[in-house]
């Protein structure tokens, strides 16, 4: 352990408001594992409630670490708690939070440079028990189960006690016991003692009896001038290609008064408060949220907005809380494509929204778009096209495009659709920056084999886990290239599934009604039309 690596988490926590910092003597001792850098595991939510939690009760001592205290997560230190500067190793248990799958990477790099097994069926008695969640690795566990003791399906609020109460009871005694306990644990997937049950997904049902709500104020978190707040859960609109509105179902949403008396308390840290959800402009008394907010001195920011229906009063309160820049995800340029994807947004619908912006005088319109859609052909890239320039004329100001490649993801109608190509999907981002950069227009595409990988993550199997635990510095590209050496084919993870193969996901009960992703993959083709440059599916998805 390197001297400046302590010195800087000890200025780290001297900068925070809020943390705990409790003797370890006679205490069950958690670590709660972000694997991305410090700003940015800070300004997740789920590293503050897993905080909460874990550290509720007196017996139990829970601190935090992450990937790299610096800007680079692979930062090539082992990591060390934030509260008392230890070893994570010190912990019996080491509680992953992982939302994106790119962090996997980061995730084994933390347990390498930690020196503990990255496979699980090499861990002694004396190695943390590696527990991991999130939507990411909750959707789809199997590249992850080679790696991890356990994997929480779903939302931990619903389990929390009986998860605590397996850990009290015996994580001083033998590994096997601990194992064995925790798979009676409801929604806990144990990977080395399954034997073919189904997992059900967990899920919060009374959401105001848990706030979900920053807990430490840090100066150096990605948002750290706010003070966050999730004011819904799920998303009911249905977007076909999106995980969150599909694995966090039903939509659920925090009362008025608790979120207006979260904001009061957290208004003695921060003058800003950043408002959480899948779409903000969704809850269901948004107009009468901000308003009480904005009276009582709230400045506000929000983690997104719907395109349609947007409220005036949302976007005014927004412009008077000194927001620069508005975003906008139409998804797709073309209304036959956002048709395909269920987005539920009209050309007229963006074009007011730019209005509304351009009234109140931001500065700066962000357009987010993927790339790689099913069914989508270079006539759709050109609406695309033609869609931000007219934004721009209406706008008149600074616009930037955002793309990024589609993903198919896990428990969504599009979980067996292949992924585009990534010569099309740079040459369609070529075709983009050629025609709007002249026109004063920003743009940014992420690359496209990173997104290859991504989807190798996603609907991956144990093959992947166990190439991943083998690799001395995952990384995307040696993941791929280790699949090939060991004959494991990437377009079996990035191209089409047949109907007729298991999905490595099937076990997990994942609560939605029988059917569904099959009616809506169906509409995604009806909406597609008879041809298309994509191909004909002829039903196979999903």
């Amino acid at each position: 352990m390197e001297w400046r690596q302590i010195q800087a988490a000890r200025q780290i926590l001297a900068s925070e408001t809020g943390a705990m910092v409790k003797d370890w003597g006679g205490r069950l001792p958690i670590v709660v594992a972000y694997a991305n850098n410090y700003s940015v595991g800070m300004s997740s939510l789920a590293t503050h409630t897993l905080y909460r939690l874990f550290n509720t009760p007196d017996d139990v001592v829970c601190e935090r670490a992450f990937a790299s205290l610096g800007p680079h997560p692979e930062d090539g230190d082992p990591p060390i708690t934030i509260e008392s500067q230890r070893p994570i190793t010190d912990a019996a248990v080491v509680a992953l939070t992982l939302s994106f799958e790119m962090d996997y990477f980061h995730a084994l790099g933390m347990l390498r440079r930690s020196h503990i097994p990255t496979l699980a069926e090499e861990r002694g008695d004396t190695d943390p028990l590696i527990l991991m969640g999130g939507p990411a690795v909750s959707a789809n566990p199997e590249p992850m189960a080679p790696i991890a003791d356990a994997i929480l399906i779903g939302e931990i609020e619903p389990v929390i006690d009986a998860l605590l109460s397996v850990l009290r009871e015996t994580w001083s005694g033998p590994r096997q016991e601990m194992l064995e306990a925790l798979a009676e644990v409801p929604g806990m997937y144990v990977p080395l003692l399954y034997k073919g049950q189904t997992v059900s997904r967990q899920v919060l049902r009374q959401m105001d009896d848990f706030p979900t709500t920053t807990v430490i104020h840090s100066p150096q978190a990605t948002f750290g001038d706010m003070h966050l707040i999730e004011i819904s859960r799920g998303c009911g609109r249905g977007c076909r290609f999106c995980l969150a509105g599909y694995w966090y179902r039903p939509r659920r949403e925090y009362s008025l008064d608790l979120l207006v008396e979260q904001a009061r308390l957290g208004l003695q840290y921060r003058e800003k408060i950043g408002l959480v959800a899948s779409a903000v402009s969704d809850y269901s008394r948004i107009d009468e949220l901000v308003t009480r907010l904005e009276a009582i001195g709230a400045r506000i920011s929000v983690s997104s907005l719907r395109i349609s229906p947007l409220s005036e009063k949302l976007v005014q309160v927004l412009a008077d809380s000194g927001s620069r820049s508005i975003t906008l995800a139409p998804e797709a340029g073309s209304q036959r494509l956002r048709d395909v994807i269920h987005k539920g947004v009209s050309h007229d619908d963006v074009l007011r929204a730019t209005e509304m912006a351009a009234c109140y005088d931001f500065e700066t319109l962000k357009l987010y778009f993927m790339l790689g859609l099913p069914g989508e052909t270079d006539d759709d890239v050109r609406e695309m096209i033609d869609l931000s320039i007219e934004v721009k004329s209406r706008f008149g100001r600074h616009v930037t495009v955002n793309t990024t490649p589609f993903v198919p993801k896990a428990h969504t109608p599009f979980q067996r659709v292949p992924m585009e190509p990534a010569r099309v999907l740079d040459e369609r981002a070529r075709m983009l920056q050629r025609a709007l950069r002249p026109k004063g227009i920003q743009f940014r595409s992420e690359p496209a084999k990173a997104a290859h990988a991504q989807a190798i993550l996603s609907r991956g199997d144990r093959r992947v886990g166990r190439i991943l635990a083998e690799l001395e510095r995952p990384s995307s590209s040696r993941l791929q290239r280790a699949m090939r050496k060991q004959g494991v084919k990437v377009g079996a993870f990035t191209g089409e599934i047949p109907a007729t193969e298991p999905l490595p996901w099937a076990f997990i009960e994942d609560g939605l009604p029988d059917g569904l992703l099959a009616r809506e993959w169906t509409r995604a083709q009806d909406a597609m039309g008879a041809v298309d440059d994509s191909g004909s599916r002829d039903g196979q998805c999903p």
